[in-house]
């Protein structure tokens, strides 16, 4: 699936003449939240926004783009803290690539061991499974694991 091209077309079916936008035209266009940009907003992910003399937030193709890349690293399972670094390298022109591949390993390398932790569980899931009855005897080997059964002093 291309992000950036759904994107790009979202974005440039408004046209520049339609800009800014209000919060729930930016957060439809981004296909985040307006709770979402608020609490982004909050956190500094976005710059602040102008305002009009109502007080009601303005966003600019920059503000949406912004979301949009935000919302594509919070699908990848990038944390808070890493999409903010990531938007920071985004929007340094003369930001070393290294950093940003460095960020994406160290996240890849996060990603490995949570997987192979979740596989563990699985295998162990698994061979409790097979040794459940499952019928109306009330002994279980999987309450007795949870229960700690093999670390039981007799």
């Amino acid at each position: 699936m291309n992000h950036s091209h759904e994107a790009t077309e979202r974005l440039g079916a408004l046209g520049s003449g339609l800009w800014p936008v209000a919060i729930g035209a930016a957060a439809r266009l981004s296909g985040v939240s307006a709770k979402m940009v608020r609490h982004y907003e909050a956190l500094g992910l976005l710059p602040p926004v102008a305002r009009t003399d109502g007080g009601y937030r303005q966003y600019v193709q920059a503000d949406v783009r912004t979301l949009q890349f935000i919302k594509r690293a919070r699908e990848l399972g990038f944390s808070m803290a890493e999409i903010a670094e990531l938007v920071d390298l985004w929007n340094n022109r003369k930001r070393a690539s290294a950093s940003v591949k460095r960020i994406a390993q160290r996240h890849v390398d996060d990603l490995t061991q949570r997987i192979e932790a979740m596989q563990a569980m699985q295998r162990t899931l698994l061979v409790l499974l097979e040794h459940c009855c499952g019928d109306e005897r009330p002994d279980c080997p999987i309450l007795e694991d949870l229960a700690g059964a093999c670390c039981q002093m007799a």
